[in-house]
């Protein structure tokens, strides 16, 4: 997914989410999105933390009030994947399922997902670029366009099996997936991850990324910055 035309607003990036409702909404409060401005939500808004069903909802509220763009990490991709029936729900369980589940209030069936809830999941992109930046969920190969990178590069590679050097476009990338367990950003110029460990004891991070003004909170909903 690519836009060019140019936003009179600001562009925002949302590190991965992972459930924790009460992070997101002190940190969309903070930020107070005007109907110019752009969000991009970089992943993983499900799973792990304790309101995977309230975080969703959350950002359906937002999406009425903003530019809303929600990429699709490989948390998502495990959960669409069993309730497409084309892969086991085993490993989605073991890595954060069952909190998803639990706040979906789950009963035994699949069809758990209120209609508005599916229709965001199945409208998620791989990748959003916008003027000199683009955003993925975990990577990037940087000798290929975006539009013929593999899943398991957008999706599921992480940074600790190596920092991807500059994408041939020049354009400057926002990910997330790879937590840093001390909360910090990793900023390497090229790339910028912004998963903080929200679930684990870190915090949930938006930054405006051309100004770098960032903005955090952790699971508790206490803003930190």
């Amino acid at each position: 997914m690519e836009q060019t035309n140019e936003s009179s607003g600001r562009l925002i990036a949302i590190g991965d989410i992972h459930g924790c409702n009460a992070a997101l909404q002190a940190v969309l409060a903070a930020i107070n999105p005007q109907p110019n401005d752009i969000l991009v939500t970089l992943g993983d808004v499900v799973d792990r933390g304790p309101d995977s069903k309230g975080a969703v909802d959350t950002l359906l509220q937002c999406g009425q009030q903003t530019q809303l763009v929600a990429l699709q990490g490989n948390h998502e991709e495990m959960m669409l994947n069993v309730l497409r029936g084309s892969e086991s729900h085993h490993s989605w369980l073991r890595y954060g399922g069952v909190e998803t589940l639990d706040s979906y209030g789950f009963d035994g069936g699949l069809d758990f997902l209120p209609e508005a809830h599916r229709a965001f999941f199945e409208s998620l992109g791989d990748y959003f670029v916008y003027e000199d930046y683009f955003f993925t969920h975990a990577a990037y190969d940087p000798a290929l366009p975006l539009e013929e990178q593999t899943v398991e590069m957008l999706r599921w590679h992480s940074l600790r099996q190596g920092v991807p050097e500059p994408h041939h476009s020049g354009k400057t990338a926002f990910v997330g997936h790879t937590a840093n367990h001390e909360g910090q950003i990793l900023d390497v110029g090229h790339l910028v991850c912004l998963d903080t460990h929200c679930y684990g004891g870190g915090c949930l991070t938006a930054m405006d990324v051309r100004t770098r003004q960032t903005w955090q909170a952790n699971q508790d909903g206490v803003l930190l910055s």
